[in-house]
């Protein structure tokens, strides 16, 4: 049974869909504890900053991109804490996740296409390689 789950979340659909899988998991343990950790990179931050000014807002916009994933993890009444983090996706969800001793990690596939994902590399490739839980990849 997974009682740490951790939700790699940006608000897209892609991470809505791997709440609800994550969800799925931990419905079968009643004492599940999910985290939902979103990454805010460079250009991420400085886009929020020159669209809003105030810093009370910034943080209110990002928590509203993460609000279909909150509801869905109030709706079912288990217990969870958002994380918001700075760094690069990549490298610092799998930081995260390597500190936290999590039971089990999901995260939302993107899609790249092959050519994209062989120069950049996706965040969820990142982190199934270098995460030291077992990792799910939702589609």
């Amino acid at each position: 049974m997974f009682n740490k789950i951790l939700i790699a979340a940006d608000g897209s659909d892609h991470s809505i869909r791997c709440a609800e899988k994550a969800l799925h998991l931990g419905e079968q343990n009643p004492q599940a504890h999910f985290t939902v950790v979103y990454a805010i990179d460079g250009q991420t931050s400085k886009e929020d900053i020159l669209h809003h000014y105030d810093k009370t807002i910034v943080n209110e916009k990002r928590r509203q991109r993460l609000e279909p994933i909150i509801n869905l993890l109030e709706q079912k009444g288990v217990t969870y804490v958002v994380e918001f983090i700075h760094g690069e996706p990549g490298p610092a969800i799998v930081e995260f996740a390597n500190k936290g001793e999590y039971d089990l990690v999901v995260v939302g596939s993107r899609g790249l296409n092959a050519l994209q994902e062989m120069v950049l590399g996706s965040v969820s490739h990142k982190i199934a390689k270098r995460v030291l839980a077992p990792v799910m990849i939702v589609k």
